[in-house]
């Protein structure tokens, strides 16, 4: 009998789209305070309309930052560079209100339960979790890079249309735009790309022909293996009709609207949390990026071929009040070997993790946009597989799931 069909979809966007727009500024002022003061306490949200940026938040820094430039520095690297575009970075308005870190807060991060309560001398017990909350980690065997195959896809083809106007390529394509993949899954496995939904925002006298055909060729036919694409997979190419008028012109942008692009594209569960604008102390960022880490070693090492991780905090507490792990009926071990190894050889501290994957360094713009997770392009230090051997060995495994 043959297996049932099902069909997922992920979406990404460009880095003109509005709400990336914002997440790439604020990660931007997190990089610049990063860089001068390696403890600053960073919550930067930034907003966007037609010729309009506010940068707002809760900042506690001794670094000195020129907000206003750096917001302009970021938009312009984009390609808002004209008027007609709704948001030029030379000559938009930039309205500014920033205050610190409330002390209360402060207090708790800086101090954490576990110290107040009996300092042990752990110098990973000295700080306490930025907020509560519960953060996911996932990876799975679909792709090389241990993501699900339609985010991974989606990326693909928002980072190559972003590649194609940056080049000159497609010189009638402006920074907005968008992709959507759905996948064909049979007994669980990705088979075929079923749809591939191509929105690209473009001058206003553009041939919506010629338009189609060069984005097919240029940009689908580049991003998507063609093993994958078969004589029934649907091409929609701005299916609304015209796109001249993108970016903040068309809609408000917003930092951390676009948490399900910015992780697993809906395969994976969601603590709700958004990333960028927040240090590491805020457990939103710096946990997920750890569950992420954790995720991936456990596959990569064979323990599972299908992998979640919740991470659950208190504010102002150092430890996780729980550990939660699904495999998806993948394991090829005992889920309570996989939890008990996980305890052993990943310290789940906020500072253990900021120590050990180096967080408090000026790297986060980079990842602002085309995803968090699973970026082959970049050396991100949650991506590093360097627990696998020692996950196997304990485990006793005798194979491997390379990523590479």
């Amino acid at each position: 009998m043959r297996a049932p069909r099902t069909f997922f979809t992920s979406e990404s966007v460009t880095e003109g789209h509005p709400d990336k727009i914002c997440d790439q500024v604020s990660d931007a002022v997190l990089d610049a305070v990063l860089a001068q003061d390696p403890a600053g306490r960073v919550a930067c949200e930034v907003a966007t309309t037609t010729g309009l940026l506010f940068i707002f938040g809760e900042i506690t820094t001794s670094a000195r930052i020129d907000y206003e430039k750096v917001a302009r520095q970021v938009v312009t690297e984009i390609g808002y560079t004209r008027s007609d575009y709704g948001l030029d970075g030379r000559t938009m308005a930039v309205i500014t209100s920033i205050k610190e870190q409330a002390p209360e807060i402060s207090a708790g991060v800086s101090r954490a339960y576990e110290v107040r309560e009996r300092d042990t001398g752990d110098p990973f017990d000295a700080i306490g979790a930025g907020d509560q909350g519960m953060m996911i980690g996932f990876a799975c065997t679909e792709t090389p890079e241990l993501m699900p195959l339609p985010i991974a896809l989606a990326h693909r083809l928002t980072r190559r249309l972003a590649e194609v106007r940056k080049t000159g390529q497609l010189p009638y394509l402006r920074p907005d735009g968008k992709s959507q993949v759905t996948v064909e899954y049979r007994a669980g496995k990705p088979v075929r790309v079923d749809t591939v939904v191509l929105s690209a925002q473009h001058d206003p006298d553009v041939d919506p022909a010629r338009m189609r055909a060069e984005l097919i060729e240029a940009v689908i036919a580049e991003a998507i293996p063609t093993e994958l694409m078969d004589s029934q997979t649907r091409c929609f190419i701005n299916p609304s009709g015209s796109f001249s008028v993108g970016g903040p012109m068309a809609d408000a942008g917003l930092t951390g609207r676009k948490i399900m692009v910015d992780t697993y594209g809906g395969m994976a569960r969601h603590g709700g949390g958004a990333f960028s604008g927040k240090d590491p102390t805020k457990v939103d960022r710096s946990a997920a990026y750890a569950a992420r880490y954790v995720a991936k070693n456990i596959v990569a090492a064979g323990l599972a071929d299908r992998f979640e991780i919740q991470l659950s905090y208190a504010i102002g507490v150092a430890r996780p009040l729980a550990i939660h792990i699904e495999t998806f009926g993948t394991a090829r071990v005992d889920e309570s070997v996989i939890r008990a190894l996980i305890e052993r050889h990943f310290d789940l501290r906020p500072a253990a993790i900021i120590h050990h994957l180096g967080l408090n360094r000026p790297i986060y713009r980079q990842v602002a946009a085309y995803g968090h997770f699973g970026r082959p392009d970049l050396d991100l230090p949650w991506e590093r597989l360097d627990k696998v051997e020692v996950l196997r060995e304990e485990a006793k495994l005798s194979s491997v799931v390379s990523s590479r």
